[in-house]
């Protein structure tokens, strides 16, 4: 059975190896070592990820088939927005599925999952931010309708990389 569920303290384990995981396939062939090896030692400890899940504007979201987690998705509103910190918008912080489960609409689910939570909140937009060379996934929100909508200056390890800011406008 497959079901997108909300993440608790208690998941901690689970987040912080999917996290590790998908974010190291996804960008370690196009950095180097060092830089992804630094990034990720401290974006995925136990207390950063305890205190991102302790924080009430953020919540994490699991994608599930049966028991295990295929997927995973970051939200965030107010102040835990990374960027543009707009009351209007919600942030899709972090949307990743491991790399056995892609190419099977997993993404797309919790890409939708995630608009459907901000229209929830009445949101007016949803927005993320891609690495300028992640051109899959740049490729993939422009088809969900996501549009450009400025860069940012992103930090993994010692080197500065830029991100697409990139929003959708949610309907009423």
């Amino acid at each position: 059975m497959k079901r997108i569920r909300p993440c608790s303290e208690g998941d901690l384990a689970a987040l912080q190896a999917i996290a590790y995981e998908t974010y190291d396939q996804t960008f370690r062939p196009m950095n180097a070592a060092a830089t992804i090896d630094s990034y990720l030692q401290e974006a995925f400890t136990s207390e950063k990820l305890l205190a991102e899940l302790k924080n009430p504007d953020s919540a994490f979201y699991f994608l599930q088939i049966d028991d295990g987690v295929v997927g995973y998705l970051k939200l965030n509103e107010a102040e835990a927005q990374t960027d543009l910190h707009d009351p209007q918008g919600l942030e899709i912080e972090r949307i990743y599925v491991r790399q056995q489960y892609q190419g099977n609409g997993y993404g797309r689910q919790l890409l939708e999952f995630a608009l459907e939570k901000a229209r929830s909140l009445n949101k007016k937009f949803a927005w993320l931010g891609v690495w300028e060379k992640n051109t899959a996934a740049i490729a993939f929100c422009s088809k969900l309708g996501f549009q450009p909508a400025g860069k940012h200056t992103f930090r993994m390890g010692d080197e500065l990389q830029t991100d697409y800011i990139m929003k959708k406008a949610l309907l009423p």
